[in-house]
């Protein structure tokens, strides 16, 4: 098995910002940082969204 990934592997595609925040109902400018901090790949920047987002509702949950 080879660790290297093919270029045209989708998930490693770079992100368009405003595409990014569309995606997962973010500003701009979130998205924007958080494509900076985790790099353009979408499999990243999928996740921290994702974290994000639960971490949001759980705050949102305990009334915080």
């Amino acid at each position: 098995m080879s660790l290297d990934r093919s270029v045209d592997d989708l998930e490693d595609q770079p992100y368009d910002t405003a595409f990014f925040a569309s995606k997962y109902g973010l500003p701009q400018r979130l998205a924007k940082t958080m494509i900076e901090a985790n790099g353009p790949g979408r499999r990243a920047c999928d996740a921290a969204a994702r974290t994000y987002l639960r971490y949001v509702a759980l705050r949102s949950q305990r009334g915080s």
